[in-house]
């Protein structure tokens, strides 16, 4: 896994500076706007980030995760 992906014409990444927020970009990384404000609760930092077709996974020291709207809200698998 990595901790930037491409998804259609968007850019997604884990915040380098704040591990818990998702950030994405759709001018190929020029700019950057939060999409996932973090919650230290669940599903904490993340590390590592997939394309799991219909949905991104990532991990984190809280386990495994998934998203079906690019990273606006995430489950524990």
């Amino acid at each position: 896994m990595a901790q930037m992906i491409k998804k259609g014409k968007e850019l997604i990444r884990i915040c380098p500076t704040n591990t818990l927020k998702i950030e994405y970009s759709v001018d190929e990384g020029e700019t950057w706007a939060l999409r996932y404000m973090g919650n230290p609760a669940s599903p904490g930092e993340f590390s590592e980030l997939a394309d799991g077709g219909k949905e991104l996974l990532a991990e984190g020291p809280k386990g495994s995760f998934y998203s079906k709207n690019k990273g606006k809200s995430w489950h524990k698998k």
